[in-house]
């Protein structure tokens, strides 16, 4: 799937939209462990995943935190870097081979101007990203490391077959050991 599609499937697209968006996007390409993003850089790019996983995360106390996982028909940015146009805490990376298409913050903007049916989409998408981010909080916050991996397991299985351990780990809020211990279980 392709941006265009994917913002086709949210709301309605002109073609001059679909024109316009296509003529605009950039397709990039990242070898395994690439850096996308790094820390301390202004995130301007929103990512569109065709192929590939990304990785976002931070780095605290020599230890990487893993934020969020993006694998294909997934968008995956620094928002609060994208959006408020601040340095980010992020780093992104790729965890495979990695193809994406990517919009600028400038080009959603002047997309949204030119096309504002495109706006309910760019909504669409803020609050798939603001629901996932909800559920890993209250996950992390309520839910045993047994249940957060059950959950994920169900919900993003592809995750859990492609992602290494220590990413998944990390993105749970465990250690390798206790998801060894679970998988175990499971």
């Amino acid at each position: 799937m392709n941006l265009v599609s994917k913002i086709s499937e949210l709301t309605h697209l002109s073609s001059e939209a679909a024109d316009w968006l296509n003529a605009n996007l950039i397709e990039l390409s990242f070898k395994k462990n690439e850096e996308v993003l790094r820390s301390g850089k202004v995130c301007n790019h929103l990512y569109f995943v065709q192929s590939g996983m990304l990785c976002g995360y931070y780095i605290q106390e020599g230890k990487e935190i893993c934020n969020w996982l993006a694998l294909e028909d997934d968008f995956g940015t620094s928002y609060y870097s994208f959006i408020s146009r601040q340095p980010s805490y992020e780093i992104i990376q790729s965890i495979e081979e990695t193809k994406v298409q990517a919009i600028s913050f400038e080009k959603i903007n002047e997309l949204y101007a030119l096309f504002p049916e495109t706006e309910r989409a760019g909504r669409l998408i803020l609050e798939e990203y603001y629901r996932r981010l909800e559920e890993r909080i209250i996950s992390v916050q309520f839910k045993s490391a047994k249940e957060r991996y059950q959950i994920l397991s169900k919900n993003r299985p592809e995750l859990i077959k492609r992602a290494p351990l220590g990413r998944i780990a990390s993105y749970l809020g465990i250690t390798q050991e206790t998801l060894s211990r679970i998988r175990a279980e499971v």
